[in-house]
């Protein structure tokens, strides 16, 4: 096996290469854990929660923190992106498991919840970059949507939900309902579920 076909490489000034480093298993850990973290506080307390509660979540310093993510921004792209594919990950996942179409869907969209309030307050905290911020609800529709339409076409397959409820007004729905997630008196949770129920075929 030709291991240069494998393994990154970068241009030395002399026109030779060298193998671009990776990042250390344990430095992986760490932003791994700081994301999870974040995503967590950002539920609890929005995207302004500071800095040194989250590494205290993650059992790491600030420095190691900001070692990661150099501002604020940083890590609200980062967070973002790491739920969206945690989301994507999960649709096949959920659909592979014991239990029927709509089951992993409700599950899929209680997940997605769990999104979109952890999004909550993401434009302001971008206003100074629209740009990253349109590309980041590119991104969103390019990797969610074909999973939501997945679960709904096993779902209608199954005969368990509606013909006529896209996925796009599905995750549309959802994420309206989601708005008011700010306000504790409002659970968007238990809101979504019964948009969730009132998909099943009735009879």
């Amino acid at each position: 096996m030709n291991i240069r076909n494998h393994v990154p490489f970068t241009k030395r000034r002399d026109g030779g290469n060298t193998v671009a480093p990776r990042k250390r298993a344990d430095a992986r850990r760490n932003e791994e854990t700081l994301l999870e973290a974040a995503a967590a506080a950002f539920v609890a307390s929005g995207v302004n929660v500071p800095v040194r509660e989250i590494a205290a979540q993650a059992g790491v310093g600030v420095g190691t923190f900001y070692r990661h993510f150099p501002t604020r921004a940083d890590l609200v792209v980062a967070v973002y992106r790491h739920q969206i594919e945690a989301c994507a990950d999960a649709g096949p996942a959920l659909l592979a498991e014991d239990g029927t179409a709509h089951q992993a869907l409700a599950a899929w969209i209680d997940m997605f919840v769990d999104f979109l309030v952890t999004k909550h307050g993401l434009a302001e905290a971008l206003q100074s970059d629209q740009a990253t911020f349109e590309t980041l609800h590119g991104y969103f529709l390019e990797r969610l949507l074909p999973v939501c339409e997945r679960l709904m076409e096993a779902a209608r397959e199954a005969g368990e939900v509606r013909a006529d409820v896209s996925a796009y007004e599905v995750m549309r729905g959802v994420g309206n309902l989601c708005a008011g997630a700010a306000d504790e008196r409002y659970d968007a949770r238990r809101l979504a579920g019964v948009f969730v129920q009132g998909l099943r075929v009735s009879g």
